[in-house]
C-alpha cells in the first residue's frame, strides 16, 4: 500500500486530501498539532476534524508534530519514505503574522524547509506538492485596471480577461508577512524541485474553501461569513465597498488536482488553483447566495479600512493547468459549495 505523508491534516485542505487518498486505498499519515486555536483560540480548533478522521478513515494515522521541530520530522521522514507528501500545514493570517512574525516565518519557511530537507536526504523520490498562496504576488493585482459593477469589481484590461497567470511578477509589491514568509516557501520547493531533481509542484491557491473549514474572521472568508449568517452575527466589511472579488474553489477539487499530478508529476512546476472566473463572487453577493440557503438576513459592519495587502479583485486564470492537466476541472459550483458550508456549520451547531 503507497504511503502519503499530509500535513496539516486535520485542517480544511489536508483533511480532504486525507479522505480522498484513504478511498483509493492509499495509507495516509497525518502530521497535525492544533497549532490553528493556537493562532485563533478555541474557534479555530480543528480537534473535531482530526476525531473524524480516526473515527472514519480505516487507513489513516494521526501523528502529533510539529514541523518546526527539525529533529523528529527528519526522523518521521527517514522511517515513513511516503510516495507522496502534501504539505498542506501553515500560519494562514495576514494580520495574524504581523503579531507574530518569528513565529509566522519559522512555520511557513522553516518548517516548508525542513520537510524538503528531510525528503532530499532520506526519500528524494517522495512526490512533494505544496500548497502555497495567491498572496505570493503580494498586491501587485490591485495594479490592474479595474471596472466597479453594481456589486462587484472586475478586471478592466483584456489581458486579464482570464485572470492572474503564473507569469505574474512575485516582487516589487505589498505582501504582508504571511505573504513574504509563503513567497519563502514556494521558491524553495521550486528551487528543491529544479536543483536536486525532486518532483515538486508549488499551488498558488485561490480562496479554498468547502464545509471542512474552522472559518475564524481573520482564515476563511466564505466559512466565517456563512457562521456569522447562521449565528446572526454582524460580519465586518473592509472597505472597498463590499465588491472585493475572490474565486473560489472546493477542497474536494483541491484533492482532485493532487491526485493527477502525483500520477503524472513534474519538477519545479506552479499552477494558479482557484475557481477561475466561473466560480466567484464578491463579499455582497456571497451575501446573498448565503441568505438564499439559511433565509436568515446577513447582518454586517462595514469599515472603510481595508486590510493591508489585500486584494481588490483577484481570480485565477487557470489556462495552464489545464493545459498541463486536461481531465481536470473544477466539479463543485460556488453555490454547491456555500450549500454545503451552510449544512456544515448547522450540523456542527
Amino acid at each position: 500500500m503507497k504511503k502519503i505523508l499530509v500535513t496539516g491534516s486535520s485542517g480544511l485542505i489536508g483533511s480532504e486530501v486525507c479522505a480522498y487518498f484513504n478511498n483509493l486505498n492509499f495509507e495516509i499519515i497525518g502530521i497535525d498539532n492544533n497549532q490553528r486555536e493556537k493562532f485563533f483560540g478555541q474557534k479555530g480548533s480543528t480537534r473535531w476534524k482530526q476525531s473524524q478522521l480516526q473515527r472514519n478513515l480505516e487507513n489513516f494515522t494521526h501523528c502529533e508534530l510539529d514541523i518546526r521541530d527539525r529533529v523528529k520530522l527528519l526522523d518521521k521522514i527517514k522511517e515513513i519514505k511516503p510516495y507522496a507528501l502534501i504539505h498542506a500545514a501553515a500560519q494562514p493570517s495576514h494580520d495574524k503574522a504581523a503579531v507574530i512574525p518569528f513565529e509566522d516565518f519559522d512555520i511557513n519557511a522553516v518548517g516548508t524547509l525542513n520537510l524538503l530537507e528531510a525528503v532530499r536526504r532520506f526519500s528524494p523520490e517522495t512526490i512533494f506538492i505544496h500548497m502555497s498562496t495567491n498572496k505570493v504576488y503580494g498586491d501587485a493585482p490591485n495594479e490592474i485596471k479595474l471596472k466597479e459593477l453594481d456589486t462587484r469589481w472586475d478586471f478592466d484590461d483584456d489581458n486579464f480577461k482570464n485572470g492572474i497567470s503564473e507569469s505574474f511578477r512575485i516582487d516589487q509589491s505589498k505582501h504582508s508577512l504571511f505573504g513574504a514568509s509563503k513567497l519563502s516557501s514556494d521558491i524553495l520547493v521550486q528551487e528543491y524541485g529544479r536543483y536536486f531533481k525532486i518532483p515538486t509542484a508549488c499551488l498558488r491557491g485561490g480562496c479554498l474553501t468547502g464545509p471542512n473549514h474552522s472559518g475564524v474572521e481573520l482564515h476563511g472568508f466564505l466559512s466565517y461569513l456563512v457562521k456569522c449568517n447562521i449565528e446572526q452575527k454582524p460580519y465586518t466589511i473592509f472597505g472597498y465597498k463590499g465588491k472585493q472579488v475572490r474565486d473560489n474553489i472546493h477542497s474536494f477539487d483541491v484533492a482532485r488536482f493532487m491526485h493527477f499530478f502525483i500520477e503524472n508529476p513534474k519538477y519545479g512546476e506552479v499552477y494558479n488553483i482557484g475557481g477561475g472566473k466561473g466560480n466567484t463572487c464578491s463579499i455582497i453577493e456571497a451575501f446573498k447566495i448565503a441568505e438564499s440557503f439559511t433565509k436568515k438576513e446577513m447582518k454586517y459592519i462595514y469599515s472603510d479600512e481595508n486590510r493591508i495587502g489585500d486584494h481588490i479583485c483577484y481570480y485565477s486564470d487557470l489556462t495552464k493547468i489545464k493545459e498541463h492537466y486536461p481531465k481536470w476541472d473544477i466539479t463543485v459550483t460556488l453555490e454547491n459549495t456555500i450549500e454545503q458550508i451552510c449544512k456544515s456549520w448547522e450540523k456542527r451547531r
